[in-house]
């Protein structure tokens, strides 16, 4: 196994029967609401973190059909904080496609994301789990932290890149670990192994989080279905760009904070060329292996599965991808 297009294969049958689910739960008696969530769902994306909770549930041996359900949660969740992403940050495109909020509005974009929200919790309670509860309402919450403090970061150029993992691990890494750690709570696993997923999921996440933000400043809007560069003309403070200001000084250094302060990308060509000049994307995708390492460590406790191995693909995928 060496490609992402074999993990989805592997996982077909677990897919389709959580995208069945998806599609008969979106289905409202509002048009409208119809109407956006299509758009959503066939707007593509990898739906990485519900294909987590599935993988995850298979390689510790559940044999039921929670997991469908619960993978439906996770991408609902996810896809209520996009949908809330794009309004906050005035966004136009996302995967190459008009965000719902240039299509219809802010207002019909917010609201939307809130019923995904609150399908998602109509859809947790099913397996009657206080602990799948819990961590749900804490992922939640801790997404919403993460939001509120990248906003606060927005144009500030002094953010460290500990305030960096602070933001990510909420914003990103949280939903992947919840994920993880719901399979091991529906496969009755024991507490070391529930952990060990968390671990995974968290460290998977922020190598995830951490390539994405790197790939803003290298590709373009054919690789990544937005401009380059958009985290900087949003005000977003990114490890590529926390490094290269730790490490240029002068009239570099002076171009960077101006282009951060102002959420200016009209210079991008030579703040791309500092950048590589201190090799802050090297630096970057180095502090993504490492995280990528400890979340194949996290796998030791997991038996030999052809679906740890799909879990152990996918981390060394996380750190090639292209989108």
């Amino acid at each position: 196994m060496q490609k992402f297009s074999e993990i989805q294969a592997l996982m077909k049958s677990d897919l389709e029967a959580m995208d069945e689910i998806l599609v008969n739960r979106l289905d409202s008696n509002v048009d409208l609401i119809n109407q956006m969530s299509q758009h959503i769902i066939n707007s593509g994306g990898k739906r990485i973190r519900p294909l987590l909770l599935l993988m995850c549930a298979r390689a510790t041996n559940y044999k039921g059909d929670y997991h469908h359900s619960m993978a439906v949660v996770i991408e609902l969740i996810h896809t209520a904080t996009l949908l809330h992403d794009d309004v906050v940050d005035h966004s136009a495109t996302r995967r190459g496609q008009e965000t719902a909020n240039e299509l219809w509005g802010n207002a019909p974009s917010v609201l939307v994301g809130d019923f995904l929200y609150s399908r998602a919790f109509e859809i947790m309670v099913e397996p009657n789990s206080m602990q799948i509860m819990k961590i749900l309402s804490k992922a939640t919450n801790q997404i919403s932290e993460g939001e509120v403090l990248q906003l606060l970061n927005i144009k500030n150029a002094k953010v460290s890149e500990s305030d960096y993992f602070e933001v990510i691990e909420r914003k990103t890494a949280c939903l992947f670990k919840a994920a993880c750690q719901i399979a091991g709570i529906l496969s009755e696993s024991n507490q070391n192994t529930i952990g060990a997923l968390g671990s995974f999921g968290m460290h998977l996440g922020n190598a995830f989080q951490i390539i994405d933000d790197t790939l803003d400043y290298e590709s373009d809007s054919l690789v990544m279905g937005k401009e380059i560069g958009d985290d900087l003309s949003e005000g977003k403070v990114t490890l590529p760009m926390i490094y290269a200001l730790e490490n240029t000084k002068g009239i570099e250094k002076e171009i960077l904070s101006s282009a951060i302060k102002n959420a200016d990308s009209s210079n991008i060509d030579n703040i791309v060329d500092i950048l590589i000049s201190v090799n802050a994307f090297g630096y970057s995708r180095k502090i993504a292996k490492n995280e990528s390492t400890k979340a194949l460590k996290s796998l030791g406790v997991i038996p030999s599965s052809k679906y740890r191995s799909a879990l152990e693909l996918l981390c060394e995928l996380s750190l090639e991808r292209l989108s």
